[in-house]
């Protein structure tokens, strides 16, 4: 599995870390903390590459 770019920055609004894929369109996850955000990510990333497949979507090159 690539390694994707991975964001995590605090949202105020939600009270919370968000962690982001940019490259992998809404695949993204909430966390109390930064860590708990990453792991959360790590796991949609692994869902997300499960869904492509079923659905024969094509897997993104890395841009960043």
């Amino acid at each position: 599995m690539k390694h994707y770019h991975i964001n995590i920055f605090y949202s105020e609004e939600d009270e919370g870390y968000i962690a982001d894929i940019p490259d992998l369109k809404y695949c993204s996850a909430f966390g109390s903390t930064e860590e708990e955000a990453l792991r959360e990510v790590l796991q949609a990333k692994v869902a997300w590459f499960d869904a492509a497949k079923v659905e024969g979507k094509p897997i993104p090159e890395l841009r960043y």
